[in-house]
Order: C-alpha cells, then sequence, then structure tokens
C-alpha cells in the first residue's frame, strides 16, 4: 500500500479521528535525543563515535538499542494532546553526530531540549547518486556552523551534508563515490531509526534463530525455511510465524493454543492423556517428531508452554533438507527469547475459571557495564484445573539464557531449560455408534489416582563467528533428557449395549535421552551479476531411549452412564521392555541465489545415514535384536519471482525421509523401507501494504511406504503404497488500520490413500 500523502492530510486525518472516537492510534511525532556534535570539514573517519556491540555473529552494532516506529510512546489520547505534539514537532536541530556500524552508517540528529522531530520515512528519495531525506518543522541550529559535512565517511561514501533547505526544512544528503552508496545509510532521530537506503529489507543475518524484532502481527521475515533471516516473499515455501503479538494479545500459555491460528495446522488426538506427548497434524501428516527449538530436534512428551518463547515458526511441507528425518506435513519451530542489551523486568499472574493460576517471570540485561555478557532468565509456574471432574495438574518451568561477545566477531550463547510437569491422566470420552457418546461433558471415565509426570532438561550452546562480512561458522551443541511416567487404566473395549467400558492397568516409564551437535559454515560471493548465499553443514544425533510398559491385566471396568469409581491403585510390574540406540548423521549444502532482483532461487540437498540398534524383551523371555541402517538422499528447488515488488510467484519441489523401526513377523526377517515423501506447490504471496499480507498456496503431497497398524493384530504394522495429501491454503494477517489487527486462514484438505499396496508387517511398541 502507498504511502505517499502529504503531512498536513495526516495530521487532518487524524485530528478527524479524534474528534470521532477520542483517542487515536499512533502519530507522527518522534521523540529526539541530543547526541555530541563533529565540526563542520573535520574528516569523519576519524570523528565516527566507535562505541559498538556485537549481534550473535559478531556484527558491531550501536550500543544503544534502536526503536522502531511501532514502538513509539503513549500516542494522543485527546485533540489538546495533538495539538500540542504538533505544535512539539518544530525543532531545532542541534548537534549532529556519525557512528560506523559493521554495515553502514549512522546519522544522528539531537534536538535542543530533547524536542520531536516530524519525519516521514516515505519521502525519502535518491537522486543521482545521492541518498536525500528532507525532514519539515526543523531549523539547523549548530553551535559553530551553519552546516554539517563530512568527507569520506566510509569507502563507498563521499559526503554526509546537513543544510537548511528553507525557513522550515532541513535536507539530509549523503553522496556515494561515483554511484549510490551500497553499504547501509540509517539516519536516528531520538529513540527511532529509519533507512535512507532504497527498497531496503531487513538486515540479513546469518543466525539460526529469529531475531526478537517486533513485526507486530505482520512479521517480514524468517530464518527457520533457509538456516537465515531471509525475507518471506523471497522463499519459495508456505511459512507462517506466529510472532510475540500474537501470542500476548491472545494470552497463550501453550503451543497448542499458539496454533489454533495457523492454517493446515490442527491437534492429533487432544490432550487425551499425554501418552504421545504434543500432537500436531500438518497438512493431513502427523508431525509429533518434527517440533524444534531454535532449530533443533525439541521432543517432550508433556504440553509445551511459550512462557519463554519469542515466536513460533511452522514450515509446511517436507522439510528434511535443513531439519533431516520427518515427516512430509512440515515442522514446527519455537524460536526462544534471546538476552537483551537494556535491563527488561516483566512479571505477570493471572487467574481463570476452574482454579486456574499463573506466574510468570521475565528477567534480562547486562551482567557487565561493556554489555558484552547479557543474561535472560523465564520462570513459570502454572496450577490449573479442568472442565472435566477430577483432572488438574501443575507445571514448573526455568529458563536460563546467558549471551557472550567474546570479541567484534565472535559470541556464544548458553542456554538450558528445566521443567516439571503433573496432571491427571485423561482419556477424554468414547465412540458409540458412528459418533460421539451423549455424555456431560465433565464425565470423567478414569480414575483420579492416574497421572502423567514428567522431569525434563536441556542445556547447550551456540557458537558464532564471522570472518569477515561475507564469511562466518556456528556451531551448536545440546544435550536433552526426560522422564516420563504415565499411570493409570486405559479404555479397552466399550460394550454398547450397557455402556460398560473395560479398561486395563496401563504403566509407561523410562529415560529418554538426545544428544545434538552441528557445525555450518555461511557465506556469501558473486558469480559475475549473481549472489549467492551459500550454507553447508553437517549434523550429528544421538537418541537413547529404555522405555519399559505394562498393558496385560484388566482393571474393574466402568459404566460410562453411571460411573462408578473404585479408586484403587494398581501395582506397578512393567511386562515389556526396550533398549534404543539410533545414531544419524547428515551432510546438507543449500544455495540461495539472486539470478536477478526479481528471479531468486532457492536449491539444496541433504544426505542422510541413520544407523538403529534396538533391543526388545518380554517378562522371562529372551531379548529380542534388531539392527537397520538406511541412507538417503534429500532434494528442494524453488524459485520466486516478483513482477513487481510487493507480488511474489512461487513454486517448489521439496522432498522428505523417515526410516522405519521394528522386526518383521515374517520368518525370512525382512524389514520395512524409509518412509518418503515430495511435494509440490506453487503459490502467490503479496505485501497489500507494509503492515499486511496474505498467501495464497496450493500443493500436492505424497507419502510413500506408509506404515499402519495391521487390521489383523494391532501389535504389527503394515507397509502400505502411498497416501496423497493435496490442496490449497489461504492466510491473511496484519494490522488493517491503527489499533486493529487480523489473522485469517482458510484450508481446504483431501487426503487419501493413493495406492494400497500391503508389504508385510512388523512389530512395533
Amino acid at each position: 500500500m502507498e504511502m505517499k500523502s502529504e503531512q498536513m492530510s495526516k495530521v487532518q486525518l487524524y485530528g478527524w479521528l479524534v474528534l470521532l472516537t477520542g483517542s487515536l492510534v499512533g502519530g507522527c511525532v518522534l521523540p529526539g535525543r541530543a547526541q555530541a556534535n563533529i565540526p563542520v570539514g573535520e574528516q569523519a573517519t576519524d570523528s565516527l563515535n566507535q562505541e559498538t556491540s556485537s549481534d550473535s555473529l559478531g556484527n558491531s552494532s550501536p550500543s544503544a538499542p534502536i526503536r522502531q516506529l511501532r514502538d513509539r510512546d503513549r500516542p494522543a489520547t485527546t485533540v489538546k494532546e495533538w495539538v500540542a505534539q504538533i505544535e512539539a514537532s518544530t525543532s531545532q536541530v542541534t548537534e549532529v553526530t556519525l557512528n560506523r556500524t559493521s554495515t553502514g552508517l549512522e546519522i544522528v540528529l539531537g534536538t535542543a531540549d530533547a524536542r520531536p522531530l516530524l519525519i516521514d520515512a516515505t519521502q525519502f528519495r535518491a537522486e543521482g547518486i545521492s541518498l536525500i531525506a528532507d525532514i519539515p518543522n526543523t531549523v539547523l541550529a549548530l553551535a559553530d556552523a551553519q552546516a554539517f559535512l563530512a568527507e569520506n565517511p566510509t569507502d563507498d561514501i563521499a559526503t554526509v551534508q546537513v543544510i537548511q533547505q528553507d525557513a522550515d526544512t532541513i535536507q539530509v544528503r549523503v553522496t556515494g563515490n561515483a554511484a549510490l552508496p551500497t553499504s547501509e545509510v540509517t539516519l536516528k532521530a531520538g529513540e527511532f531509526a529509519y533507512s535512507l537506503n532504497p527498497d531496503v529489507e531487513a538486515p540479513e543475518e546469518e543466525v539460526v534463530v529469529t531475531g526478537t524484532t517486533d513485526d507486530g502481527y505482520n512479521p517480514s521475515d524468517s530464518s527457520t525455511a533457509t538456516g537465515t533471516d531471509t525475507p518471506l516473499r523471497d522463499i519459495p515455501l508456505s511459512i507462517q510465524v506466529v510472532p510475540q503479538q500474537v501470542l500476548q494479545d491472545r494470552n497463550v500459555t501453550e503451543l497448542g493454543n499458539a496454533l489454533e491460528t495457523v492454517g493446515g495446522v490442527v491437534p492429533s488426538g487432544g490432550r487425551g492423556t499425554s501418552v504421545f506427548g504434543p500432537n500436531f497434524l500438518i497438512r493431513g501428516f502427523d508431525v509429533s517428531d518434527s517440533i524444534f527449538r531454535d532449530g533443533i530436534s525439541y521432543f517432550s512428551l508433556a504440553p509445551l508452554s511459550t512462557n519463554d518463547i519469542e515466536r513460533v515458526e511452522v514450515l509446511k511441507g517436507p522439510a528434511s533438507v535443513l531439519f533431516g528425518q520427518g515427516e512430509p506435513g512440515g515442522i514446527i519451530n519455537l524460536v526462544s527469547k534471546k538476552p537483551l542489551s537494556e535491563p527488561y523486568y516483566a512479571v505477570s499472574f493471572s487467574a481463570g475459571n476452574f482454579n486456574t493460576y499463573r506466574g510468570d517471570f521475565d528477567f534480562s540485561g547486562p551482567l557487565n557495564e561493556s554489555k558484552t555478557v547479557k543474561y535472560r532468565l523465564n520462570l513459570s509456574y502454572e496450577n490449573y484445573g479442568s472442565f472435566r471432574d477430577f483432572v488438574d495438574g501443575e507445571r514448573l518451568i526455568i529458563s536460563p539464557s546467558l549471551t557472550w561477545d567474546i570479541g567484534p566477531n565472535t559470541s556464544i550463547n548458553f542456554f538450558g531449560q528445566y521443567t516439571r510437569n503433573r496432571e491427571t491422566l485423561d482419556e477424554g470420552i468414547v465412540a458409540l455408534g458412528d459418533g460421539v457418546a451423549d455424555l456431560p461433558r465433565d464425565r470423567f471415565l478414569g480414575e483420579d489416582f492416574g497421572k502423567f509426570e514428567q522431569d525434563q532438561f536441556n542445556l547447550g550452546y551456540r557458537f558464532n563467528h564471522r570472518f569477515n562480512e561475507s564469511w562466518a561458522i556456528r556451531h551448536a551443541l545440546q544435550y536433552t533428557q526426560y522422564e516420563p511416567e504415565r499411570y493409570a487404566p486405559l479404555f479397552d473395549s466399550l460394550d454398547e449395549s450397557t455402556g460398560e467400558l473395560n479398561r486395563i492397568e496401563y504403566f509407561a516409564g523410562g529415560t529418554y535421552k538426545r544428544f545434538f551437535t552441528n557445525a555450518e559454515v555461511v557465506g556469501k560471493f558473486n558469480t559475475g551479476s549473481v549472489q549467492h548465499q551459500l550454507l553447508l553443514g553437517v549434523e550429528y544425533r544421538r537418541d537413547i531411549e529404555n522405555p519399559s510398559f505394562q498393558f496385560s491385566n484388566s482393571y474393574p471396568s466402568i459404566n460410562i452412564f453411571n460411573p462408578v469409581y473404585t479408586r484403587i491403585p494398581y501395582n506397578i510390574e512393567p511386562e515389556f521392555f526396550r533398549d534404543d540406540n539410533v545414531d544419524t548423521i547428515g551432510v546438507y549444502i543449500q544455495d540461495q541465489v539472486d539470478l536477478l532482483p526479481n528471479l531468486k532461487l532457492l536449491a539444496g540437498v541433504r544426505f542422510d545415514y541413520v544407523d538403529q540398534f534396538r533391543t526388545t524383551q518380554n517378562l522371562g523371555e529372551d531379548r529380542e535384536e534388531f539392527e537397520l541402517n538406511d541412507s538417503k538422499f534429500t532434494p528442494r528447488v524453488g524459485i520466486v519471482y516478483q513482477p513487481i515488488e510487493p507480488i511474489s510467484l512461487y513454486a517448489s519441489y521439496t522432498t522428505s525421509f523417515n526410516p522405519s523401526f521394528g522386526a518383521s513377523r515374517n520368518s525370512d526377517g525382512s524389514t520395512f523401507e524409509p518412509e518418503t515423501g515430495r511435494q509440490f506447490e506453487v503459490g502467490v504471496k503479496a505485501d497489500l501494504s507494509d503492515r499486511v499480507s496474505f498467501t495464497l498456496a496450493a500443493f500436492d503431497i505424497r507419502k510413500q511406504n506408509v506404515e499402519t497398524p495391521d487390521p489383523g493384530n494391532p501389535i504389527f504394522s503394515l507397509q502400505t503404497g502411498e497416501v496423497t495429501s493435496r490442496g490449497f491454503e489461504f492466510n491473511l494477517a496484519g494490522e488493517i488500520m491503527p489499533g486493529w489487527n487480523i489473522i485469517a486462514a482458510y484450508t481446504y484438505l483431501d487426503a487419501f490413500v493413493s495406492s494400497n499396496l500391503a508389504a508385510f508387517s512388523i512389530s512395533r511398541l
């Protein structure tokens, strides 16, 4: 959406809105802050302010945080306040400072008495080899000169001038050496910063995790799909981001609630007993094993909290190139909160129905004067009930994080998390005939001693080092361990004529350990006029599991229409044991290619090798061993064409790989083939304005070698031919007018068995 209207028309429009509504969201008046002056004519190279800090890859940046326009302070709420703000916009610029950053130059305008400046960034322009910004209602009043001039502040900038254009307008002019400056030029006034570069996009940081920039309801970039911060409109894949603003506005506390606004994503099996953890379907495929935290595989049998999450990013379709083995529906990436360079303290308490209470603490800031060591600590405790009788639970989360900027080009982030979950095991209600049994919604068909408990912790670090402006390396390591315990009578069979529900004594426990490490090289280079951004990585993962189960003994039945609870716990006597060790090695390469300014190519391939050694044992029987090696190449390619800047047309082909495991029921000891998937997708992405965007995508996913329970013996599985999921999705998000935000999504999905070639069956417990 074009924003070219004149300043006075904006003022008149907002004034009428104030008169009509009595309140105003937004405004044009920006606070300012004075800074040191560079004398006229003095070489800026010798006078630049060098006080900088580093980002997670060592990029130097101004030490003071830069707030965006959307972070402005409380807007005017009355006509009197509005008039006062407009009057305050006539200001004197008394100081000009230049700060050199790792990506270019920052021009800081200081005003007398910190009076605000009226700046409209949509009026910035390029003329010849100069970048120009006119600032109305402003007078240049330097202490010792009538204008400001700095020569050769950077290699590609010849001069920076600040002059009085007319009686009440000053002009900032940045002139390049023989061409427009290629480095990033930022104009800063008070707490707000504006880019002078034409058609500038958000800075690309080669980091795994998307930063914490507040994009409201319409995030502009993501790192999940490509491993680098890339504008969403430049990615030939479907990505939907649930930003912090949406999490806050909807008071989201769990991942399931956060994903309610994401089209094509639905819960699978409900909360239920938590037997299988947080289950979700993306485009019709279960992605329970495809949940990541900051790009690293993250699995839990407990519902996942969002108290220490900055945003949730959902990549739809096969994603094996960067994330390895998984389902073709997509992946869910949780982006955690990171340490801040300025002190931040937030405490909240909430109470809800069903005796629900929750307290959250979020503390962050620097630990030393130079702000090279920063911390963040998230604490959360929740005690909750349920609309169902006898069901309650509690959750404790402690998430510390520490970032150390070792040098201007090197940083390391240490992180950890401890969670303690306990809740009543609840399987919900049962099916009766071809529908759900007509029971009160508070009817509980378990026993109040039934429980799910889990202690989980993970520790790790991320190391980043930048060799120069073009090349960097990063390394990550994480260890995760969780110990779940599930103990409750579970549903077995139902006599529909009497309503008698048979139950079994169920127990599952054990220890699950996961070790992950990877190393990546990220580089930018050109081949002629073609720009490349290369990502090369190697990954190792080891999974160790030793669960035990109990499920053979009967427990007293319960009538679903007239329940009588026994309230008698049973002895824990495991009868089936597993001991699994799985090693995975992956090597991958990806190239993001700008063939033309409006034509972009994404191509990558991954090779995975999976070594499985598993043992199973029934009580009193000999142990059975199972070993399997699988390997697979998984490519992907996509292209984006932008006929005009706000519109992106894209097409992509992506693949997935997921190894199978089990012991054949056949005498020949046959094993299953790995499950594979592929997707064709086409779509259009459009920025309706700088605050509103939409995506329309059509897709066709095929999954081969699908495992399904054997109808003759559910303990075993069958491997069938192929299933297909195809359809289209629509998503609209953003700020449609000041103070009014929208999220709308629609998915049409047609899922069916496209080839039913049953193979042999294997046991899988």
